[in-house]
């Protein structure tokens, strides 16, 4: 009896850990992932990026703990921080088509980035970095300061201060903010990350599958804090992470709409799920060094129902045409308030009520590039949020947005909030792995099964 308990127990984590054929690496073979992204983005990427930039070198310097956000994404799979006081100089040699990768630090930085410093032949870690400037006399050099990107503002005041005191004066005149540089950097996918991103979205997708089934809601007893929690637990059990902790609410026919930041904080904990309720989750995951952000809805079943109600079903496709006018209008060149406007108008034009704040997506969750509206700056948003950098191809967005709909059968408004990560590639628009087009039944109706 003990045998069959524990081969039924093992049988039973094991089901619970699968996720529609997406194998989910080991440390060791994440490493080997991320260090093979990194030689390509290095040796392929980054000269092309700074040949677009006009910069021929560009210097990042961190210290150990307060790591530049840039510099994060630089650093080996096998170094979890920068050490001591990290300093990276990248100088293009444009003419003879070559980059140079250099570590003004005791250690190289993985296998891409050669020392540059022997600490023993000259003490002064700074002195040893204007040695390589002089050596190769830049036109432009390039530091991780701005004020419209806060990923492309990494760079702390005492590090600029000490650079900019030891730096000799013929070369003052050419420093200069790297933020395009920097953001192009962090918002640009190769063609192997976005292979990779389509299983880490797909992983998403199945996590909220599970989470909005009866396998983890029972009606009437289970909590939306308990989903959550649930959520939270299934990504560390499957040797992953969150970057933000997940939220579910509820929208249901006896309550009246509130703000928008009612999704996301001051709502209620430990409210429980009932039949009739419209379930709404946001949750994103990390993975080889990608973030994931995702909205879904479900609409948990009453007795005798087998389907969603009809203007639920309808709420959901004026959501899915909301999305369609945002990414018709995703147009290289374009900047975020440029679309942001146009597809307002569009959306309101057609008879709906949207709000549209999708942002960056790759690197970081919140990342850098084209924003595209915020939740409370539908009007477009201000200068140093980024309003005038223009939409570049190989970049991923979370599309995120809302339309509200009216029910008269609940007597209210309720807000449709869906989000899905999208690809902006020369092709065009597309989204990384699909998006929702019908609502999730708790329980899943059995089609098989009659009356």
């Amino acid at each position: 009896m003990h045998f069959i308990k524990t081969f039924l127990s093992l049988l039973i984590l094991a089901f619970s850990s699968q996720l529609s054929c997406q194998q989910i690496l080991s440390e060791e073979e994440r490493a080997e992932v991320i260090d093979e992204i990194l030689n390509e983005r290095f040796n392929v990427l980054l000269p092309e990026l700074m040949d677009r930039s006009g910069l021929d070198m560009w210097i990042l310097i961190s210290r150990e703990y307060n790591e530049d956000p840039v510099l994060r994404t630089m650093l080996p799979a096998t170094w979890l921080n920068a050490r001591r006081r990290t300093i990276l100089l990248f100088y293009r040699d444009k003419v003879n088509n070559k980059i140079e990768k250099l570590a003004v630090a005791r250690y190289d930085v993985g296998k891409n980035i050669s020392s540059a410093w022997d600490k023993e032949n000259e003490p002064d870690q700074w002195k040893r970095l204007v040695q390589l400037i002089e050596e190769r006399s830049p036109k432009k050099i390039g530091l991780n300061f701005s004020k419209d990107h806060n990923i492309a503002d990494g760079l702390d005041k005492t590090d600029y201060d000490e650079f900019l005191q030891n730096l000799p004066k013929q070369y003052a005149s050419r420093v200069v903010s790297a933020e395009q540089l920097a953001v192009r950097w962090i918002e640009t996918r190769t063609e192997r990350e976005m292979v990779i991103y389509n299983q880490l979205v797909s992983i998403t997708h199945d996590i909220i599958d599970e989470a909005f089934s009866e396998k983890v809601i029972t009606p009437g007893i289970t909590t939306t804090s308990e989903v959550e929690w649930w959520m939270r637990q299934k990504v560390t059990d499957l040797g992953l992470e969150t970057w933000f902790h997940p939220t579910v609410d509820v929208q249901r026919s006896n309550e009246e709409l509130v703000g928008h930041l009612y999704s996301f904080s001051g709502r209620p904990d430990q409210m429980v799920i009932q039949p009739g309720d419209l379930l709404h989750c946001d949750f994103g995951i990390t993975y080889l060094r990608l973030n994931t952000d995702c909205q879904e809805l479900a609409y948990v079943l009453k007795p005798g129902e087998k389907e969603a109600p009809e203007f639920l079903i309808k709420g959901l496709q004026d959501g899915n045409r909301v999305q369609d006018y945002l990414t018709k209008n995703m147009i290289s060149g374009r900047t975020g308030n440029e679309i942001l406007r146009t597809s307002l108008e569009q959306a309101k034009a057609g008879g709906l009520q949207p709000a549209i704040y999708t942002h960056p997506l790759g690197s970081y969750g919140h990342s850098a590039g084209t924003t595209i509206g915020m939740w409370d700056s539908q009007g477009g948003v201000m200068k140093d949020d980024g309003e005038n950098y223009p939409l570049n191809p190989n970049t991923v967005y979370a599309i995120e947005l809302n339309t509200t709909i009216n029910i008269p059968q609940w007597n209210r408004d309720i807000r449709i909030m869906l989000e899905e990560a999208g690809f902006y590639g020369p092709e065009g628009f597309r989204y990384v792995n699909g998006r929702q087009t019908e609502l999730f039944l708790i329980p899943r109706v059995m089609k098989h099964l009659g009356n």
